[in-house]
């Protein structure tokens, strides 16, 4: 009796487990970028007018504008009506208790060429190039919105790099655990906007970041060479996207330098893709320096001059500086809307806590990074504000410092991966309440930003009056997009526990041989 032949089963390819982390955690964060991107008026991010007619612009083939010779004039590029007028739907601006619905709205019919003017006129056209395109193609409202999530999809990618990278670390539960930190609303919403600063916070944390491991895992570059291409592409995006993005760079690589041992750095010289990487940095650094050199950015400045001294300047921005550490955690709109106190409390006691245990460690050089960082924090904004305080008096906002503090949080994690993570059921239970603690912060802040648009804010509380009362709507509606937020929030924070279970982890004890490192 002859046996039936038997059936050949297709082969499954199955995805392997970094490619699935990686898709989830960009996933994530484009859902919580599409959100702000929905939720937050038309021009309600700072700055928004001057980057979306720029960006047109330069979608356009109009890398600069034209204007007159004055410090702080605005320059004049030739885009849409609707594009030209979207500077007057700012009605809101600085007024929190004026609503969103005074804004006249975009005519999508009117797409005839329109002289419109842009503080960002100079600026380098990399960012604006990607952002721009969508009003190519869409007109109107749809537009605006388009290019807010084309632009939180291109953050929300090299974020993605830096958090996967966390991941990767050996020890990596103290550089998770830093991300969740790191990752504040502030970094989340200005990802749906039109702007490069977002840009600038995610590619300045991946190439620090994704430096640090590739420098710690020298001797093994076979298995990291998305991150040595992560450093590169990072890098040569950060070198081009505003006129403070080299400085950012040179920090990041200085202080990624200093937090790993550099005796295997003639390894990475050796290494064919880390020399192509390198060709590509400083070929791009190249450019951007050319561009600041002969495009004038700083020309475009909007400010009103002082007769505060530069010294001055520099002792009043040294006393505001833990005033304007607000802006690293909600401070939204244009200045205007800061989100729940509780969530400014809770985000200090995060940050201190993280910050206090990373230069506690017994080892010396992994602290090195973190204070580096730490340090720029503070000093940058007095030296920079007093150089320009005579000419456009005070400038400075906090944000602008977020591609500092975002990867200086990160090194405080990665200074603290040798030292051990407590497994015991009570550090379990902190892990949980920390972790729904911040979600809900998350939401908070999301929350609170629809109510100001929508009702407004004012001494008395009025969320009942979100109910059948608002004045002003985000497409879809504000408590959908809530409910949407609540549910991708509490997605990532089980996803970060699970990244903190002894199971996810491969190594959790100090490595004994690492002398180098104390």
């Amino acid at each position: 009796m002859q046996s039936e032949p038997t059936e050949k089963r297709p082969t499954q390819t199955k995805i392997p487990a970094p490619v699935l982390r990686f898709g989830a955690i960009f996933l994530l964060l484009s859902l919580f970028s599409t959100l702000w991107s929905l939720a937050s008026p038309l021009m309600s991010y700072p700055d928004e007018p001057a980057h979306t007619v720029k960006a047109a612009a330069v979608a356009r083939g109009q890398f600069l504008g034209t204007s007159g010779q004055n410090q702080g004039e605005q320059l004049l590029v030739v885009v849409p009506k609707y594009i030209a007028d979207t500077g007057s739907l700012t009605c809101f601006a600085f007024k929190v208790n004026v609503t969103a619905d005074c804004s006249p709205g975009l005519d999508a019919a009117e797409r005839q060429p329109t002289p419109g003017g842009t503080s960002a006129g100079n600026y380098n056209p990399l960012y604006y190039l990607v952002a721009g395109l969508p009003s190519r193609i869409l007109s109107g409202e749809p537009a605006i919105y388009a290019m807010r999530i084309l632009s939180g999809l291109l953050c929300s990618l090299f974020l993605a790099a830096t958090l996967f990278a966390t991941t990767q670390f050996a020890n990596r539960r103290w550089p998770v655990v830093a991300a969740g930190i790191a990752i504040t609303p502030m970094v989340l919403y200005l990802s749906g906007a039109i702007n490069p600063n977002a840009l600038e916070i995610v590619t300045t944390s991946a190439v620090f970041v994704n430096l640090c491991l590739v420098l710690e895992n020298a001797r093994d570059l076979s298995r990291f060479r998305f991150n040595i291409i992560v450093v590169g592409v990072s890098a040569a995006v950060l070198a081009n996207t505003r006129a403070l993005s080299l400085l950012w760079l040179a920090l990041a690589v200085i202080a990624a330098l200093l937090m790993v041992p550099l005796r295997d750095l003639l390894l990475l010289l050796k290494d064919k893709l880390v020399l192509a990487m390198t060709g590509l940095i400083a070929l791009a650094t190249a450019c951007g320096l050319l561009w600041l050199k002969t495009s004038n950015t700083l020309a475009s400045l909007l400010g009103t001059p002082s007769t505060t001294t530069p010294e001055q300047a520099f002792g009043t921005m040294l006393d505001r500086t833990f005033e304007i550490a607000a802006s690293y955690v909600a401070q939204l709109g244009w200045l205007d809307t800061n989100g729940p106190t509780g969530v400014f409390y809770w985000w200090a006691c995060l940050t201190g806590a993280l910050m206090v245990a990373a230069v506690s460690i017994k080892q010396w050089r992994p602290r090195l990074g973190f204070i580096v960082l730490f340090a720029a924090t503070i000093a940058i904004p007095p030296i920079l504000q007093a150089q320009v305080v005579s000419e456009l008096g005070y400038i400075w906002q906090g944000r602008y410092l977020l591609p500092v503090v975002v990867p200086m949080l990160l090194a405080a994690g990665l200074a603290l991966r040798f030292h051990p993570f407590p497994d015991s059921l009570f550090a379990k239970r902190i892990a949980k309440w920390a972790i729904g603690i911040t979600a809900a912060a998350h939401t908070a802040v999301f929350a609170n930003a629809l109510r100001r648009y929508g009702v407004g804010i004012f001494t008395e509380a009025n969320w009942g009056d979100m109910f059948g009362a608002a004045k002003w709507e985000p497409p879809l509606g504000w408590l959908p997009l809530t409910l949407a937020y609540l549910a991708v929030t509490a997605l990532a924070g089980v996803l970060l526990y699970r990244q903190l279970s002894p199971s996810q982890a491969r190594f959790e004890e100090p490595l004994k041989s690492e002398p180098s490192l104390r």
